[in-house]
């Protein structure tokens, strides 16, 4: 046998070894490392830890009040009051809240995006999206302004967490996770940051109470 057909004769030994592992089960099993002292308010800290990311951070009792709040912010910041949103937010009352909101997924003139979050990882202040029909991408990805509604029971300690929950609620993966930390950055130029270079450069989070 040939040094070329030794090794690969080794390589599908060894993928035939390993198509026989549950990988299911060595996930479960595999330990974590070791993860930072975490204080039980996991919504204080997400807050906390967003705003040090440069992401602005606003409250609502319950989802009816998320239109009103966006209306409100939109006005502070003289931004115009249009924009897209994910398909699976299309029944928020937009127009009574004074907004022009399209549900689909965002093309290059939109400057406004609002988004639901599968989850807001508290340990970074990390917003974490899932793709999908109902959840475009790009809706958080192309326009100007980033708006995010993270539901507060949907707060997780850690990274770790944020993947465990994710497979124990949909199993198989989305084509894409997204984890947003705060508007678009680079430093390239200079070593001056810039924000709004690759994304959004104004992310708002709002993080409903019920």
């Amino acid at each position: 046998m040939s040094a070329r057909e030794n090794i690969l004769t080794r390589i599908g030994n060894a993928c035939a070894s390993s198509a026989a592992v549950d990988i299911e089960k060595l996930i479960r099993s595999r330990q974590r490392g070791p993860i930072p002292p975490m204080e039980d308010d996991l919504t204080k800290r997400f807050s906390a830890q967003a705003l040090r990311l440069a992401s602005d951070v606003e409250r609502a009792a319950t989802l009816r009040e998320v239109p009103g709040v966006i209306a409100a912010y939109l006005r502070v910041h003289r931004l115009l009051m249009q924009g897209v949103c994910w398909p699976a937010l299309a029944s928020y009352d937009w127009r009574n809240a004074g907004l022009d909101v399209q549900a689909r997924a965002a093309c290059a003139d939109d400057m406004l995006g609002i988004t639901g979050a599968f989850l807001g990882i508290a340990e970074t202040g990390t917003l974490m999206l899932l793709s999908g029909a109902l959840t475009p991408a790009t809706v958080s990805l192309l326009p100007e302004t980033h708006i995010a509604v993270l539901e507060k029971q949907r707060i997780v300690a850690s990274m770790e967490d944020a993947w465990q929950q994710l497979r124990a609620e949909h199993g198989e993966l989305p084509r894409a996770v997204n984890f947003i930390s705060g508007p678009s950055r680079t430093a390239d130029i200079e070593q001056t940051v810039t924000l709004g270079a690759h994304g959004p450069y104004r992310v708002l989070i709002i993080i409903v109470d019920g």
